[in-house]
């Protein structure tokens, strides 16, 4: 029997001769007028491999070496056209006739490589900040309610931790110190001592690792008796002004010890513009601010002000940081960041948070960041101890809504552990 090749509008097909009737795919051809082309039979078939097991054909591999496949196509011996063979469904499945669909969505989704090409957000370890607890001890000390974190001893621990987190590719670090009681005041004087433990550990890494970006927190909480992130009056008001005098010393001392972005956290009001003259009148033009411009009165912060034993003596901290229901004030905030010199928006917490994410998003046009606090990694962590969920498949995907969202960057305690999984590395 011979082959034919057919010529379609707009299409060219190798069609096949069965029972005289001439077929391109499944349809018989209503024109005959076609070239008869003999096949080669003589010496072994061609190999046909499956694309992949997905697509619902079966293709039997008859397993010729490229050379022998460069040897057939030089004598002008092709293969036939491979035999389709569609898996049944399952006993009871309906026969139905195919849906008439313009569009079928699935098809891009059919194969791991259509997928890849096709996929729109990427995760890389360069969109991490990795958040770092220290304190003055030598040893790590466990974080209770945050599985997997501690306490890192400036001196060896949290050099040793960034050495790891570097090896997978995680070059950006943020600063949270955990002060001794017996340093803390209500003005919170020691938030901006040139020799306190934040830019002791900054010199120290900047020594070690010249290349790193090291963030940190412009914020009095860490520091103050009261707990708070700022002044507090005799009423139990938060000074606003005598606050932001503090937070700019603050920032200038971190500065001056090597550090590459400072980030307001406080939410006092023109903190930001302040900040951002102090550190211009000293010469730090080149330090960024990244402003915590939407940071919300959340209950996600739990384990993290274990982490630093900076809960509030009193009250809450309602009367600066945002309310969870307003989404416009965002706006509001991200307006008068940008007035004021802000480098970089940050929204906290964060997946609660994906539309104030987005929001930022479309009205500005500075990176934005993320932070995964610590009530949302200490409930991924919990869920994975009593099996309730994929630890690994969880985070990752956590990470990559953070990014869909909108966020350039994501500070997240997962930073490790998600650059081993993206590095090809068990996360661990």
């Amino acid at each position: 029997m011979a082959s034919t090749l057919a010529l379609a509008p707009g299409n060219v097909r190798v069609v096949r001769s069965i029972d005289d009737k001439i077929y391109v795919g499944l349809r018989p051809l209503s024109n005959r007028n076609c070239i008869a082309v003999p096949w080669a039979r003589k010496g072994r078939s061609f190999s046909v491999v499956r694309a992949s097991s997905e697509n619902g054909i079966s293709v039997k591999s008859l397993g010729l070496s490229i050379e022998e496949c460069e040897a057939a196509a030089v004598s002008g011996k092709f293969p036939d056209p491979p035999v389709v063979d569609r898996p049944m469904g399952p006993k009871g499945t309906p026969v139905v006739n195919p849906l008439i669909l313009t569009r079928r969505p699935r098809r891009n989704r059919r194969l791991p490589t259509l997928r890849a090409a096709f996929e729109e957000i990427t995760l890389s370890p360069a969109n991490f900040v990795y958040p770092l607890f220290i304190h003055e001890g030598e040893e790590d000390a466990q974080i209770g309610a945050m599985p997997g974190c501690f306490r890192l001893g400036w001196r060896h621990g949290l050099v040793e931790e960034v050495y790891k987190a570097r090896d997978v590719g995680v070059n950006s670090f943020v600063l949270f110190p955990k002060i001794p009681d017996a340093l803390k005041s209500q003005t919170g004087d020691e938030a901006y001592n040139d020799n306190g433990l934040v830019p002791r550990a900054i010199r120290l890494l900047k020594d070690k690792y010249p290349d790193i970006v090291i963030y940190t927190d412009v914020a009095l909480d860490p520091y103050s008796s009261d707990g708070h992130d700022g002044i507090v009056r005799e009423d139990g008001v938060i000074m606003n002004d005598e606050t932001v005098h503090q937070l700019c010393k603050q920032a200038v001392s971190q500065a001056r010890a090597g550090a590459d972005v400072v980030s307001p956290s406080d939410m006092m009001d023109g903190r930001v513009g302040a900040i951002r003259e102090a550190l211009d009148a000293e010469g730090f033009q080149d330090v960024s601010i990244m402003s915590y411009t939407a940071k919300y009165a959340s209950a996600f912060y739990g384990p993290f002000r274990e982490a630093l034993d900076s809960n509030p003596r009193f009250g809450d901290k309602k009367t600066y940081q945002m309310n969870p229901a307003n989404y416009r004030e965002a706006l509001i905030e991200t307006e008068l960041d940008e007035a004021e010199g802000a480098d970089i928006l940050l929204v906290k917490p964060g997946l609660p948070y994906l539309d104030i994410i987005r929001l930022l998003r479309d009205n500005s046009a500075l990176p934005i960041a993320a932070y995964q606090v610590s009530g949302e990694y200490s409930m991924i962590k919990a869920g994975a101890m009593h099996q309730m969920i994929d630890e690994e498949k969880v985070m990752m995907e956590s990470l990559l809504c953070l990014r869909r969202a909108g966020a350039n960057i994501i500070l997240t305690y997962f930073a490790r552990q998600a650059a081993s999984v993206l590095c090809g590395m068990k996360g661990n």
